[in-house]
């Protein structure tokens, strides 16, 4: 006979939905603040729409508007120019959570879980009642379909408020709004602006805009016109496989044969190593695998690790680049210096990773304050918890002051600098579901330590170099204030001319002289000479640019010609031995004196400043 008790608590018991479960426990997911609710939804629309476009071989165009409808509510309006999605896909993808393409796939992308914009979805309805409305068109030929959807979270389905075609002047593309409890905050690192900002030094390649509140359009433009590399999917590494997850695949494939079995559902597996693992395991190559026992799984297990299998294939990442992430840096901070450095592949528990660090620093950065840890995973900045991420532990564990920056008790350095740092996999391993710190794998801390190192070593020799320009730049302050009083006063003595003093400044500074001559012809045309000395005890390889409203001819050398609207931008790639001097020819065909006289300096790209004299000098164009 049964307990009664046990009776009644069983008709107590039920299934509870996902969707029901995360609509009570929303902080799980990023939605436990008012500031943090409209940075999540944001986070998760931008994903998707970066994702769905460079899936599709689309340069990303979002527009983000924030809206306020009342005291405590926002309007949140994500536009995109993807692929768009198909009708019947449309209520699923925004109103039914773990609904997605990519969970199963092995590769790199920001959003796998399928749980992101549906969560903002449920987040919105359950703060305001409102249903979300969307707008999705898939070409031009094709009618875009309105539809107003809720989250049935008993079932986790959507219910569809409204199905209609819509006018939509987009070619493709997708338009989501949603009005929520959310608050819109500026002038600090967890803000959207801030965001945006972040996404855009990772994505270089996509153009946001975001319209606030106010009505003010902030754009982040987009520093090249190239895709990133699409990531391939990749079967599952041997080395990341654990054991309930091994039975599960013995039991449900479809090859006949263990060997074959072996060869086809992991990656780095041909058929020498699969008959090694079948040899080591004890195990015969021609065994059915659904036949496999649990003490024969186990054995197989351990052959994974006795046995020597190559890594995983890393054309399952697609990395930012060095080259890019310069440019991403150098595009939204106004600073001196920047390093970076893309590590080569590494693995953890079977999984590809790839570390990229870049280092800003100088320029309009404070002095004074913590340096700033910008951390990024698969493209996707990582705002909240800081202090739990792989990333910030690994910058507190490096001795920053042989690298040339304070660190006073520990911890995080100070001074004006930025570090960026960069983890692309197939597995990020995230602390939580809101995807907002890295978790402590002792193999991806050693590559952000060394990918720190790297770059804080090229700073540090940045640094030494600049406090040596310093004391150049003071000796020539000096050299110039005396030199012209004396040619001065020896020209008046003599009744001469004043003479031109920067050759001897070159001389005695060792810098590299750069003097251009123009010389008119009868025909009215001008002959343009610039001759360059280096002074210096080494060589010197730099490129020289004429940036000129005018064409040139017989140039002698032949410059590389860039076209800059109505200019052109004439280079010329030079090496000059120390003590050593070339010099430059062309003609302008027909320019006035007063035309003349009004010309652009001769730029040097490659040297310091410090180290030119008669010419403006710049490190380099990006």
């Amino acid at each position: 006979m049964s307990s009664p008790i046990a009776e009644e608590l069983a008709k107590n018991q039920q299934t509870i939905s996902v969707a029901e479960f995360f609509e009570k426990n929303r902080q799980i997911l990023g939605f436990d603040s008012a500031p943090r609710c409209l940075i999540t939804t944001v986070k998760e629309a931008v994903d998707n729409a970066l994702d769905a476009a460079e899936e599709s071989d689309i340069l990303p165009d979002i527009l983000l508007q924030i809206e306020r409808t009342g005291k405590d509510t926002l309007a949140v309006i994500i536009e995109d120019n993807g692929p768009g999605i198909v009708r019947e896909q449309i209520p699923k993808v925004f109103a039914k959570l773990l609904y997605g393409s990519r969970f199963h796939a092995l590769k790199q992308s920001r959003g796998q879980q399928g749980i992101g914009i549906s969560a903002a979805v449920l987040y919105s309805q359950l703060t305001t009642g409102l249903q979300t409305k969307i707008v999705s068109k898939i070409g031009p030929e094709s009618p875009a379909h309105y539809y107003e959807v809720m989250i049935n979270t008993s079932t986790n389905d959507p219910e569809i408020l409204k199905d209609e075609i819509a006018d939509w002047d987009r070619p493709h593309g997708t338009r989501v709004e949603m009005e929520m409890e959310a608050s819109y905050v500026k002038g600090r690192r967890q803000s959207i602006q801030e965001y945006l900002k972040a996404t855009a030094i990772v994505n270089p390649h996509a153009r946001l805009t975001l319209i606030e509140p106010d009505g003010n359009e902030i754009v982040f433009e987009r520093v090249t016109d190239k895709l990133p590399k699409a990531p391939d999917e990749i079967l599952p590494h041997p080395h990341g496989i654990e054991m309930g997850t091994l039975m599960k695949m013995l039991r449900y494939t479809e090859r006949q044969k263990l060997g074959a079995f072996l060869r086809y559902s992991f990656s780095k597996i041909g058929l020498n190593t699969a008959e090694e693992i079948c040899k080591t395991a004890g195990l015969n190559f021609e065994k059915e695998p659904r036949e496999i026992t649990r003490l024969e799984a186990k054995k197989l297990l351990e052959a994974f690790s006795k046995v020597k299998i190559m890594s995983p294939p890393t054309n399952c990442l697609s990395p930012i680049g060095e080259k890019l992430t310069y440019k991403g840096l150098n595009k939204e901070f106004n600073v001196d210096f920047i390093a970076t450095t893309t590590r080569s592949p590494s693995v953890y528990s079977g999984n590809p990773f790839i570390v990229e660090v870049g280092i800003a620093y100088g320029g309009d950065l404070p002095k004074d304050d913590k340096i700033d840890i910008m951390r990024f995973a698969n493209r996707v900045p990582l705002l909240y918890q800081q202090g739990g991420c792989v990333t910030t532990h690994a910058v507190e564990s490096i001795k920053w002051k042989q690298y040339g920056l304070n660190q006073p008790g520990g911890g995080i350095p100070t001074g004006p600098a930025v570090i960026l740092v960069h983890v692309a996999s197939t597995n990020v391993p995230f602390t939580s579901e809101s995807k907002d710190a890295i978790a402590d794998i002792p193999e991806i801390k050693d590559e952000i330590e060394l990918g720190i190192k790297d770059v804080a070593r090229k700073l540090n020799r940045y640094i030494n170099r600049q406090g040596t320009l310093k004391k150049r730049r003071e000796k020539e302050v000096i050299i110039t204030k005396v030199l012209p009083n004396m040619a001065s006063t020896l020209a008046e003595t003599l009744d001469r001319e004043e003479p031109d003093i920067n050759p001897v400044v070159a001389k005695i500074m060792g810098n590299v002289l750069v003097n251009r001559q123009f010389s008119r012809n009868e025909d009215n045309s001008v002959d343009v000479s610039i001759r360059i000395v280096n002074y210096a005890n080494k060589s010197h390889e730099f490129d020289l640019h004429e940036m000129l409203p005018y064409g040139i001819k017989n140039a002698s050398p032949e410059p590389k010609t860039t076209s800059l609207g109505d200019d052109f931008d004439y280079k010329w790639t030079l090496n000059i031995p120390s003590n050593s001097s070339k010099v430059i020819n062309y003609s302008i065909v027909s320019i006035t004196d007063d035309e003349l006289s009004r010309l652009p300096s001769v730029t040097i790209e490659g040297i310091e400043d410090e180290l030119v004299t008669g010419a403006k000098a710049i490190k380099e164009i990006v």
